[in-house]
């Protein structure tokens, strides 16, 4: 199918034969072949909107893939990485380095609390949850624990889709056609629980003694056993489960008590989503390791990172000086692209107040997407951050279907583009939202909701 074989509403036109343009890109997490039955296009973007090939506004209501929180196509990013493409195309990070790579780590380390003072790079969340579990586990076998192997996840935890992420998360999708992935790991069950946690605005009350599942699994395991855990501080791909009350202090203090690394992956929550540069902050809960990616670029460049604690830094740097302290890396772990991206953002982050503006615009998102509550079929509502989540009832016998309605209509004759967990409806905006634009997104989702009812 040639993309000139596209009508104006996106349908395909079935007239002349043409090329199947569409068909070699095998697209990720898609539905391929209805999606190519009817294409959901976009080939520009601005602030808050993203734009068809024919022109038509769509309003961004997922900040891309939860990524482009200063909003899209912000000049000062798009000439940092103009400029830098000019001046450095690639530079190496294996016993050389660039500028830029270190004026980005000291930011990054400066906007992450407690002494979280060191970056590894890397490009995707997905390399940066497996790069946390190495330095986990060489963190061990350094100190002299080496039997600290196994890595404690959670239910429907989602941490990208390498074998290490996939293995610690918890969505069946993404785990049961990949065989045994890594051995001994187990997982806490999930925070949600609809009966005493439902139409909650931000942490819900009730939860916080699911984090006393880790005791059971310690118990079972045994501590010398264990290396780290990893949770969200929010879980966002499985449809927005925020943590309850007290649950991540908590956990820091069952894996304080035996010797347990704590790693939050704040891909998603990371630089500003939640209101802080880091949910670590919300929360008052120090990590011994951060995951991070997608807002410290606004999606321009592809980066990653894990953000490290002093002590567990530290520990590497022994020995002889001439000897690589970590055996792990990648290509284009501090791209130089990627860097200037990562600075421009953060100025932009700073000029323009972002993560305050969130946390301020939080409790009227929260109402304004609360008041779908009545609308047909809506299960459940979740706020936090700027974040919401909407539980319609599934179709009998095709679970997923009308989430998947709700995408195309919502796409196609509403000009709004959200994501879907199952039949869950997601609204993750840019957080440069005005109280309008919240206004125009939750009318949009209303008619959405009305029409797959």
């Amino acid at each position: 199918m040639a993309l000139d074989d596209l009508n104006s509403d996106g349908s395909v036109s079935h007239g002349e034969a043409a090329p199947n343009d569409l068909e070699a890109f095998w697209m990720p997490f898609t539905s391929n072949r209805s999606f190519k039955k009817r294409p959901r296009l976009v080939s520009r973007a601005k602030d808050m909107y993203y734009y068809t090939p024919e022109g038509r506004p769509i309003l961004d209501g997922c900040a891309g893939l939860w990524c482009v929180n200063p909003g899209h196509n912000r000049e000062p990013i798009v000439e940092a990485i103009r400029q830098a493409a000019a001046d450095l195309d690639f530079g190496p990070t294996f016993q050389y380095g660039h500028p830029n790579a270190f004026r980005l780590a000291s930011r990054i380390a400066a906007l992450a609390p407690g002494d979280l003072d060191h970056v590894f790079f890397c490009n995707s969340g997905s390399e940066a949850v497996d790069t946390a579990l190495k330095i986990a586990l060489a963190y061990h076998q350094t100190t002299g624990a080496g039997t600290r192997t196994r890595f404690i996840g959670r239910e429907r935890a989602y941490h990208g889709v390498g074998f290490g992420g996939i293995s610690v998360g918890g969505i069946v999708s993404n785990r049961r056609t990949f065989g045994g992935m890594l051995v001994g790991v187990d997982h806490l069950r999930a925070t949600y629980d609809r009966e005493n946690q439902a139409f909650t605005k931000g942490e819900p009350d009730y939860g916080a003694h699911f984090a006393d599942e880790l005791e059971r699994i310690v118990a079972l395991h045994d501590a010398s056993t264990i290396a780290a855990v990893i949770v969200e501080p929010m879980g966002g791909s499985t449809g927005v489960l925020p943590a309850p009350k007290g649950y991540l202090k908590r956990l820091r203090e069952i894996c304080d008590k035996y010797g347990i690394l704590l790693i939050f992956d704040e891909v998603i929550t990371g630089y500003g989503r939640l209101g802080y540069a880091f949910a670590a902050e919300r929360y008052g809960v120090l990590p011994d390791m951060i995951t991070f990616a997608k807002g410290i670029t606004a999606g321009a460049v592809p980066m990653g990172g894990v953000l490290v604690r002093k002590h567990i830094h530290d520990a590497f740097m022994k020995g002889p000086e001439h000897v690589v302290e970590l055996f792990h890396g990648y290509t284009y772990s501090a791209h130089p692209l990627a860097c200037a991206a990562g600075l421009a953002t953060l100025d932009l982050y700073a000029q323009e107040n972002t993560f305050t503006h969130a946390r301020a615009l939080e409790p009227f998102f929260a109402d304004a997407v609360m008041s779908l509550k009545d609308k047909p079929g809506v299960q459940d509502i979740r706020t936090v951050g700027i974040t919401g989540a909407v539980d319609l009832a599934p179709k009998d016998g095709a679970p997923g279907l009308r989430g998947y309605e709700a995408l195309e209509k919502a796409f196609h004759e509403e000009g709004l583009m959200m994501r879907i967990a199952g039949d869950t409806l997601v609204v993750t905006p840019p957080l440069i939202i005005s109280r309008e634009q919240v206004g125009e997104l939750v009318d949009k989702l209303g008619r959405v909701i009305e029409k797959v009812a």
